[in-house]
């Protein structure tokens, strides 16, 4: 995972150099786009702890459910409505989960 990072970071140095300057984003955003990295950063930190921990059974499995977490806060923050595709996904998810559960 640390070297899909630096690869990223390797591979948008130099976009970033040649534009340098229209790339100051306002304060706000940058704060934002900090906090997000800092959020990735931590979850990336909890994931490697878990996997030493537990069983690598257990953290995949929880780990797989990501996708299915912005939905469901979207639903349950922002009121949104949840389409068939996503529901298909939620039930899907939900079902895998379940099933990898019991062996």
């Amino acid at each position: 995972m640390a070297a899909g990072r630096v690869a990223a970071v390797l591979l948008l140095l130099p976009a970033a150099a040649r534009h340098r300057g229209r790339l100051r984003p306002p304060s706000r955003r940058a704060a934002e786009a900090l906090l997000t990295g800092a959020g990735a950063a931590l979850g990336l930190i909890l994931y490697l702890l878990a996997a030493q921990r537990q069983p690598l059974s257990v953290t995949v499995v929880l780990a797989s459910l990501h996708p299915a977490l912005p939905v469901i806060l979207g639903v349950a923050l922002l009121h949104e409505r949840v389409g068939r595709g996503q529901s298909v996904g939620l039930i899907g998810a939900a079902a895998a989960t379940v099933l990898l559960t019991l062996g």
